[in-house]
């Protein structure tokens, strides 16, 4: 079975980033928004690997100590780990290396949009009970 990863990045004004997939038929999902992540490489646990797939995706390293773990998911396609951090920075001041283009999204956008991986699901939960370094009310 599969297992991946992703990532719950949230900006001050409680926004999530996510990624528009690339529209090719033999990826899962092409065409549709989704949280950025990816699958465990020989040997590295589900924080290494969402560090790293960060890192390739869009340049941002980010703080171990920074990630919290959300949640484990075992789904049809396999198991997924949600993780989820503080990030501070614009879309245009990282490089999109795998997708079509990087988007913020309020709760509001997030719930409206059909999202990849059953990514709506994971959202509303966790716009329900963010972790408590998220803040409450959007700017």
């Amino acid at each position: 079975m599969r297992e991946g990863t992703q990532i719950i990045l949230v900006n001050p004004r409680r926004q999530v980033l996510m990624y528009l997939r690339d529209d090719k038929p033999e990826i899962p999902y092409p065409g549709m928004w989704s949280l950025l992540g990816g699958m465990l490489e020989d040997g590295e646990t589900p924080a290494e690997c969402v560090r790293r797939e960060i890192e390739e995706e869009i340049g941002v390293i980010l703080d171990p100590t920074e990630i919290q773990h959300v949640r484990t998911r075992d789904l049809h396609y396999g198991v997924e780990h949600t993780f989820f951090a503080r990030i501070a920075f614009e879309i245009d001041d990282v490089v999109l290396t795998e997708g079509q283009r990087l988007g913020w999204f309020g709760e509001s956008d997030a719930a409206a949009t059909g999202l990849a991986y059953e990514d709506n699901a994971i959202l509303a939960e966790f716009f329900a009970t963010p972790p408590a370094a998220v803040p409450v009310d959007a700017d």
